[in-house]
């Protein structure tokens, strides 16, 4: 038997969020209930491939299981002006010792028709934790730009931070030559996954280098807001 995350499995896993994103309704998606199973268990062994590619350099992240690290399909739309009843991705976010509840940085994988990426860190720091960061950066400079300036990192993750200020955050100088690394609201780094990649096998060893690139700036990050939790 092949397995669960082999081309068929990722295709099918896309193909069904494709025909969910034109037919984003309760009794399409009742109709396709099977479909939507057999998309859960592609979930699972994908999520059991990225637990085992981050216990590589994390061992406390293969205490974690699938539902520790993925989410729910249906939206919470009570505050949303956009009623659709369900999500059009699937995000998988493993993140040792906690998994997705964990407010430290950690390993995503977003799963979208035309839209697949990797990413590190974490997103809505609170205000506490994101003033400690950029502290961090702006003190230790050498060492995140050795990080983030590594060109091995940059191929992987061309984006770096999300929602940025349009100016110095409170309390930095404006003119620091690096101010555009304080600037975001979410301190994230990701960058696009080709994805014929997920069809590979073993799939751990194909997010291998995702992860270790991940793992140095998760570490960064994660020395200062593990004071938080």
């Amino acid at each position: 038997m092949k397995p669960s995350t082999d081309e068929s499995g990722i295709c099918r896993l896309l193909d069904f969020l494709r025909r969910l994103r034109v037919n984003n309704n309760r009794e399409w998606f009742a109709d396709h209930k099977s479909e939507y199973l057999e998309v859960k268990k592609i979930t699972s062994a994908i999520a059991d491939s990225m637990i085992a590619a981050v216990a590589a350099v994390n061992p406390e992240a293969a205490r974690l299981t699938p539902a520790d690290c993925t989410y729910r399909i249906y939206r919470d739309t009570r505050f949303s002006s956009d009623k659709t009843p369900y999500k059009t991705h699937i995000g998988i976010f493993v993140n040792p010792p906690l998994g997705k509840k964990g407010i430290t940085c950690g390993y995503y994988l977003h799963l979208e028709p035309d839209n697949i990426f990797f990413a590190a860190g974490t997103i809505g720091h609170p205000p506490a934790v994101l003033k400690a960061i950029r502290q961090a950066v702006f003190d230790e400079i050498d060492e995140y730009r050795s990080i983030v300036e590594d060109p091995g990192f940059r191929k992987l993750f061309p984006t770096l931070g999300d929602d940025p200020l349009k100016t110095a955050p409170k309390g930095f100088p404006k003119d620091w030559p690096y101010i555009g690394y304080l600037r975001p609201r979410n301190f994230i780094a990701s960058g696009p996954v080709d994805e014929a990649l997920l069809s590979s096998w073993p799939l751990a060893k194909v997010l291998s280098p995702y992860v270790e690139q991940a793992f140095r700036f998760n570490r960064f990050m994660n020395f200062t807001i593990e004071d938080f939790v």
